[in-house]
């Protein structure tokens, strides 16, 4: 990870452990809470159903391998 990164992080962290300004910890939290979506309610119904399919497929041994897919997939490789 980048240092300047994890210098940000840490200097956020020693920031937010001085703060007493209940408003502002409030305000942090609803972003926070806004960034956690989850990808799985953000994708559309069929590509939800697709990968339902493809994960029923695996549990029920319905698999390919990889070198089968890459000679079937190569002319778009």
């Amino acid at each position: 990870m980048d240092i300047n990164l994890q210098n940000k992080k840490i200097e956020l962290i020693q920031w937010l452990s001085t703060l007493n300004d209940v408003s502002l910890i409030d305000k942090l939290i609803k972003i926070r809470e806004k960034e956690k979506t989850d990808w799985w309610n953000e994708i559309s119904v069929a590509e939800r159903e697709s990968i339902k399919k493809g994960l029923l497929d695996a549990e029920n041994g319905k698999l390919t391998s990889h070198s089968n897919a890459k000679k079937i997939y190569e002319k778009w490789l």
